[in-house]
């Protein structure tokens, strides 16, 4: 059963970073895309920075600049550096994969809080 487990969330202050990563296994993950997703209270789960199996990014432009997406296909690793932080920003914040097969699987989230 393929997993994806998200970790880094936290509470921080405005204009700090944090940064996010998220662990696939039983899955052959170079293959797949990977992306950042993210819930916020009373809204829709929005993309937020998407890296393809073939190297392409893509940003929400709301974070573009300030958050960037990186992958380790020898780790099974994404990553989502998140720097200058706003309170918009506060949302729950999922790893997903997907392939051109169309199969697709979520983690269970990581929350992030951005707050004075």
């Amino acid at each position: 059963q393929v997993q994806l487990v998200e970790s880094g969330g936290g509470l921080v202050q405005p204009g700090e970073s944090l940064r996010l990563s998220c662990v696939a296994s039983r899955i052959n993950f170079s293959i797949y895309n990977m992306g950042w997703y993210r819930q916020a209270p009373g809204k829709q789960r929005e993309l937020v920075a998407r890296l393809t199996s073939g190297g392409r990014t893509n940003y929400a432009d709301s974070v573009k600049g300030r958050f960037t997406i990186s992958r380790d296909n020898a780790k099974n690793t994404v990553n989502l550096q998140m720097n200058s932080l706003k309170p918009e920003d506060t949302a729950v914040y999922y790893c997903k994969a997907d392939d051109s097969r169309g199969r697709n699987y979520w983690g269970k989230g990581t929350l992030v809080t951005v707050s004075s």
